[in-house]
């Protein structure tokens, strides 16, 4: 019993010892905390006023979070008195473990690093991306998110971003239109050709310089295929492709013009029978 209550005192001691290191310890924790909350909010309000591109503000506000929480770390670490130089070399070993496991993630990090340094697009852009197409809403340390034309998420690693073909269709300020038009082979392509225009003169969303074009693309199997090609600012282009559609069909119809559908003659020809031919 004697040597149980000198163990028991012993631990108390050392409890007793070790108490300012553990109180500290959650102290730094505690503000800790708080300073990196304090401080990631300050730089973004900074970064705000400065009108810093949103994904640049993001990627950095993410660097510096994570930063901030590694040296916390080590503090409160240090405060429970493990010496830094084992902790460093333990850290440098667990750093390269998780390095060869993490090689994908270590990727795409490096792809978010080359997205906001070479900005092939920014938030709010519509990309086209490994078979994804919507405008991206976040990119983070290693994914970008994207939402699509259904409102659905689409989450793409920044590593098969920054090395593969991106299509970034808000780039520049105008598009340009190709619409391809069938009229029927008995149909007059000048007259066509008129009116197409003519609906294009008449949109003031369509650009007039460089001017609208139409001219015959194909002699196909059951039309003559126009295209027809404009100019438009961005933000009423497809206002301007659907509208161009649905008038196309209605005033191509008003003017005598029509419109084929894929179509095929068969004939028929009414043969003897074999076995009678034999007979003959």
């Amino acid at each position: 019993m004697e040597d149980i209550g000198n163990y028991v005192n012993l631990l108390m001691q050392k409890i007793v010892a070790y108490l300012p290191n553990i109180i500290g310890a959650i102290l730094a924790v505690i503000i800790g905390l708080w300073l990196i909350k304090f401080i990631t909010k300050r730089v973004r309000k900074i970064m705000e006023k400065r009108n810093v591109d949103a994904a640049i503000r993001g990627f950095t506000i993410n660097i510096l979070n994570v930063g901030l929480k590694i040296l916390l770390f080590i503090i409160v670490i240090t405060k429970l008195g493990v010496e830094t130089t084992s902790f460093a070399a333990i850290l440098a070993a667990a750093g390269l473990a998780v390095g060869l496991a993490l090689q994908g993630s270590l990727s795409n990090f490096a792809g978010g690093v080359l997205i906001i340094l070479l900005k092939p697009f920014k938030i709010g852009d519509w990309i086209e991306a490994q078979g994804v197409s919507g405008s991206v809403d976040e990119i983070s340390l290693f994914y970008t998110h994207i939402i699509t034309f259904n409102n659905q998420r689409a989450v793409i690693p920044n590593g098969e971003l920054s090395n593969n073909k991106v299509i970034n269709y808000s780039s520049e300020d105008r598009r340009k239109d190709a619409i391809t038009v069938g009229i029927s082979y008995d149909s007059n392509i000048k007259t066509a050709r008129n009116v197409l225009m003519d609906i294009m003169e008449k949109d003031e969303r369509i650009d007039k310089d460089p001017a609208p074009q139409v001219f015959v693309a194909e002699l196909a199997d059951s039309s003559v295929n126009l295209s027809v090609r404009f100019w438009a600012k961005q933000d009423v282009f497809w206002g301007a492709h659907f509208d161009f559609m649905e008038n196309s069909k209605t005033e191509l119809e008003a003017a005598g013009i029509s419109l084929p559908f894929p179509q095929r003659d068969v004939n028929l020809f009414q043969m003897k029978n074999t076995e009678e031919e034999n007979k003959a």
